[in-house]
């Protein structure tokens, strides 16, 4: 019990030392891995546009599926295959990869513009505020603080695939539905802080791959968006099927 005590005592502490001065914490960050940082979110920004266009290019010509999927795994395979000195190939499919999620996810996009357009803007919106102050907190954060979750995390991920394979056998289930849309959610929200603690980490000790740290972020981030938007589709839907249910009565 003393142990457990000491435990929560220290991780209070560290949390109740939230003041101006923590905001000051980048001083732990050498200017190196400072400036990875930033060319880490300038590519991150690069690939969610490129995620933008390739949503756009599918309300175009109807090309997200199965096809733009797997297409989208194989380039981020090959990205990962590929020598970090190779950085304009990896830039080039990493692009690739982003423009091809887009078209991948854009059928969810478009049906989202059909029913509310507004659940697109601040699905985004939302997912950026959320991406920002859980990536700004890992930052801001004692270095290697967050790296504990990173067993919680992948356990979570287990369960969340274990679910995915019980909603097949239990198509009609809302509340497993729910408990495996909200759940994934928490689970990739949780992966933000620890993918930025575990960056700067690599950082440090001399891994400055921003290509394949900007794609991991940016898994995380489409991640975020596409479980954000299905929530608030699904409210959507819950809230005109009670306005019908009221006109009729």
């Amino acid at each position: 019990m003393d142990s457990f005590s000491s435990f929560f005592e220290a991780q209070s502490s560290s949390r109740g030392g939230w003041t101006h001065e923590s905001l000051k914490n980048f001083r732990q960050i050498s200017p190196v891995v400072q400036s990875h940082l930033k060319r880490v979110y300038l590519t991150l920004c690069c690939a969610l546009a490129a995620a933008a266009v390739g949503a756009y290019l599918h309300m175009l010509w109807n090309i997200g599926g199965l096809l733009t999927a797997l297409s989208c795994f194989g380039s981020m395979m090959w990205l990962l295959a590929s020598p970090p000195r190779e950085v304009n190939k990896r830039v080039g499919l990493l692009m690739a990869a982003s423009l091809l999620e887009g078209a991948s996810i854009g059928p969810l996009i478009e049906l989202a513009i059909d029913l509310d357009p507004s659940v697109i803007i601040t699905a985004f919106v939302g997912t950026a505020v959320a991406f920002g102050c859980f990536s700004a907190a890992a930052v801001v954060a004692k270095r290697r603080e967050y790296l504990y979750l990173g067993g919680l995390l992948s356990s979570g991920l287990s369960i969340l695939i274990w679910l995915q394979f019980a909603s097949s056998f239990f198509a009609g289930s809302t509340a497993l539905f729910k408990f495996e849309l909200y759940f994934g959610l928490l689970v990739f929200l949780g992966y933000i802080v620890f993918d930025t603690q575990q960056i700067i980490e690599r950082a440090h000790l001399g891994d400055l791959d921003y290509v394949k740290h900007a794609l991991t972020l940016f898994v995380d981030f489409v991640a975020v968006f596409v479980r954000i938007i299905i929530i608030m589709l699904k409210n959507s839907s819950e809230r005109s099927e009670k306005e019908k249910k009221k006109r009729r009565y």
